[in-house]
């Protein structure tokens, strides 16, 4: 299957950075116990916060380095959609490799609604890795790339998590997926706007990267330098 084919090859490109990801993949850990002491109630929200940032990262340049092979398998028969969700499963995989060890991080050392813990860091493998693919699409620099996502994931953690702004932001479900894992509220449909937000926002993503994905593939610069 050709979609296997393109995570496979993605799967080989994300790997050269071998070094640049193991720090990445650290980065929720200091995120973690930044908030582990008397604000641990924050824990579980700052971790999902910087898987988000890492697989969007991861994201980031799996989107740039497929700009050079994609117009190639394009030519050798592969169709659009095949190229970007096959980078998908690939950075998806990548995420839920790097989500299981928190997970057991937080079961073993919190006293939460595991269920819902789970479902935040699911959701957030599921937002990061189209969230970052669309940024390589929009900024083709990584240096441009990096910082929008800094000040993103800067923005959900600063701002005021009932205002307009902060519901717009693509990580926004974890607070109310995360109020609702740790501090036990009466509010019962905190799962379910957390979900749909969730659910939307990745509806948005994915569109995105498939929309600036054709048009990108379509414009095929390497037809024009042939025709001169």
């Amino acid at each position: 299957m050709r979609i296997l084919t393109v995570a496979e090859m993605a799967l080989r490109e994300i790997s050269r950075r071998r070094g640049v990801l193991i720090l990445l993949a650290l980065l929720p850990l200091a995120f973690y116990y930044s908030r582990r002491g008397e604000a641990y109630w924050q824990s579980v929200r700052f971790v999902s916060l910087g898987i988000g940032w890492t697989l969007s990262t991861a994201a980031l340049f799996a989107g740039n380095a497929a700009r050079t092979i994609e117009p190639r398998l394009r030519l050798s028969g592969y169709a659009t959609h095949e190229l970007y969700l096959g980078r998908l499963a690939a950075l998806w995989t990548v995420g839920l490799t790097l989500i299981v060890p928190y997970f057991l991080l937080i079961r073993l050392d919190l006293d939460v609604r595991y269920g819902a813990v789970a479902l935040i860091l699911l959701l957030t493998v599921a937002v990061a890795a189209p969230f970052g693919l669309a940024l390589s699409a929009l900024l083709p620099r990584e240096l441009e790339g990096m910082l929008v996502l800094l000040t993103v994931v800067a923005m959900q953690m600063m701002l005021d998590p009932e205002t307009t702004v902060a519901h717009a932001l693509p990580f926004w479900f974890s607070r109310e997926i995360g109020t609702y894992a740790i501090e036990n509220p009466a509010d019962p449909h905190l799962m379910t706007r957390g979900t749909i937000h969730a659910t939307i926002t990745l509806a948005v993503l994915i569109s995105m990267v498939a929309i600036t994905s054709t048009i990108r593939l379509r414009r095929r610069p390497h037809m024009s330098l042939a025709a001169q």
